[in-house]
Formats: structure tokens, sequence, C-alpha cells
């Protein structure tokens, strides 16, 4: 646990700075560095509906307003068991989870977030505005929709 906690410290000092050449979901990007070099990068501290679930689409299109086409800087947190960064994207200065979060278009995961984090208002004060997502009746979390939707199976 230790050697998790000093490895995700270490792997947090690196900044990638470059622009955001394409948005897969609400939750995920691609940003090409100096030298043409292209890294799949997860938001950090969120999670975006999937593109087939409700709000996905919409999601995906927001990320896409933030970030698409402009300059990025990627604090990185951790790089995941997919080989994508995990980490805290600025876009044109502005903190792409936080605003992904205030517009309703995504859930603050608890695990990968600090108790106090602001994040935790912005989803409720979204939540009582009924913004984004939350506008649905029953909204459903990604993390329950992929278990109820698993993705097939590579051969």
């Amino acid at each position: 646990m230790m050697f998790a906690l000093i490895a995700a410290g270490a792997a947090s000092a690196q900044t990638i700075q470059g622009k955001v050449v394409a948005v897969s979901d609400g939750d995920s990007l691609t940003v090409v560095s100096k030298g043409a070099a292209k890294h799949r990068v997860r938001l950090a501290e969120i999670d975006a509906p999937e593109r087939e679930q409700a709000f996905g689409a919409a999601a995906r299109k927001s990320l896409a307003e933030i970030c698409l086409r402009k300059a990025a800087a990627v604090e990185v947190v951790v790089v995941d068991r997919y080989q994508r960064t995990v980490g805290k994207v600025k876009c044109g200065g502005v903190d792409a989870s936080v605003e992904q979060v205030r517009r309703g278009m995504a859930w603050v995961v608890a695990r990968n977030i600090m108790p106090n984090s602001p994040l935790y208002e912005m989803e409720a004060n979204a939540r009582l505005r009924r913004i984004g997502l939350w506008s649905g009746e029953k909204p459903e979390p990604p993390w329950q929709w992929r278990a109820r939707h698993p993705a097939p199976t590579k051969k």
C-alpha cells in the first residue's frame, strides 16, 4: 500500500503540456504534446456517463466545449490498467473535472478524491438545481451501468 502511495506521488510530479485533439467521452480525451506524442487521458476525480448511456452524448459534447482544440496542462496522478494517463486537466486555464461536475455532466468519485474537496458541493448544487444528468428521474452512475453492460471480450 505504501509503495502505491509513493508511486502515485512520484507520478503526480509530472505535467503534460499539449493540445486536446480528441474527446472520447465525458471524462476521456487525447492530448498531443511536443514531439507529436499522443496521451490518452482520463479525468481524475470524476466519472461521466458512458457514450451509450443516458447523457453520455451530452457529457462528451460538454467536455469537447471545454477542451477540444485547446491548450491543455495535465497533472499526472497515475497511469491506469488501460495504459491511460489519469490526471487533473486544465484546458485554457479551466479545470475540466470541476467544470463537468458544475455542468451536471459527471459524478464525483469518492475513492479518488479528498473528503473536503469542493467538487462535492458542486455536485450537490447540480443535483439540487437538476442540471444535466440530474434532470433525469433516477440517474444511473456509470459504474453501475458498466456492471450491467460488460464490454465484449476480445478473442
